[in-house]
């Protein structure tokens, strides 16, 4: 009955914020500092809300680990400072490790531009019975490349493929993938934390006053926000061309992150009960071989 309740509140929760199609989606519409109808005061029950979520995903992980058919693919988009490191951190505290890998994408290597840009998140897509987490994707070839083309010059695409249309071209290909992963059973989530300006500009300047975050800080970072504008338009256009009921995007307030996480984990935990995960039931000749283990055991302690 427990985890019935919190599988109930999590489809309510996370429900607002699922885009299944792009037609109507502005990005401006969803306000970054959004917490529903949940205030301040309402952090400590939305730990609280959090911890069960926590642990009805590891349950839920548990099974499918054993059944060993679906593969989950959860990614995490956002701008710098939004959220990203800490709620995966977060939400996943609870999942066994061993059914459970992150990537993280940086800038591409040598190798991975002789390859095409789907190629290196292809090896590291998550087995059956698995969780796979992309800390940045494939997705950054819509965002950050086409914010700044020098990167797709860099790319050493032959002249022919690069025309006016790549971005739609893009789009397209994305979508291919997407569909071909979901017809052989990889769940995909995709998560946008959609951060405001001014609260990056805080985060930002949290991490230069406290010496102990001084690390997670970057030059480039603080660069990045000249950009702003043209990171909105390109995550808005993205998500319009790539949200689709096998694909949804989640686009996630991220000014509080408690209010974040809380979301996040309802996602992945109304996702997962979606599913017809059930343990691997045990046939007769298994049975019979559990038996006779279980009396060799008996008789040797006799």
């Amino acid at each position: 009955m427990k985890t019935k309740k919190v599988i109930d509140a999590a489809r309510r929760l996370s429900k607002p914020y699922r885009v299944t199609s792009g037609k109507k989606f502005r990005l401006e519409d969803v306000d970054p500092g959004d917490t529903l109808h949940f205030t301040s005061e309402d952090k400590l029950r939305a730990k609280e809300g959090l911890e069960r979520g926590i642990e009805v995903l590891a349950e839920l992980q548990d099974i499918l680990y054993a059944q060993d058919r679906w593969s989950v693919l959860i990614v995490f988009q956002a701008m710098d400072a939004a959220g990203k490191d800490g709620t995966i951190k977060h939400v996943m505290s609870g999942v066994n490790p061993q059914g459970c890998d992150v990537h993280s994408f940086k800038a591409p290597s040598a190798e991975e531009l002789d390859h095409d840009y789907l190629w290196r998140c292809m090896k590291a897509l998550p087995n059956r019975g698995h969780i796979g987490i992309f800390n940045r994707s494939y997705y950054e070839e819509t965002l950050a490349v086409r914010v700044h083309p020098e990167f797709l010059a860099g790319q050493k695409l032959p002249e022919a493929c690069v025309t006016k249309h790549v971005w739609k071209e893009r789009f397209q290909d994305i979508r291919a993938f997407e569909r071909y992963l979901a017809r052989n059973g990889t769940i995909i989530l995709k998560f946008f934390l959609h951060v405001s300006k001014d609260e990056q500009k805080r985060r930002f300047l949290e991490r230069l006053d406290l010496p102990r975050k001084n690390w997670k800080f970057s030059a480039n970072d603080a660069k990045e926000r000249a950009f702003w504008d043209d990171y909105m338009r390109a995550y808005e256009e993205t998500i319009r061309a790539t949200a689709s009921k096998h694909a949804p995007w989640y686009v996630v307030p991220a000014d509080n992150k408690w209010f974040t996480r809380v979301v996040v984990a309802s996602a992945i935990v109304d996702a997962l009960a979606s599913l017809d995960l059930s343990y691997p039931k045990v046939g007769a000749a298994k049975r019979a071989e559990l038996a006779e283990a279980r009396a060799g055991l008996l008789a040797g302690d006799a």
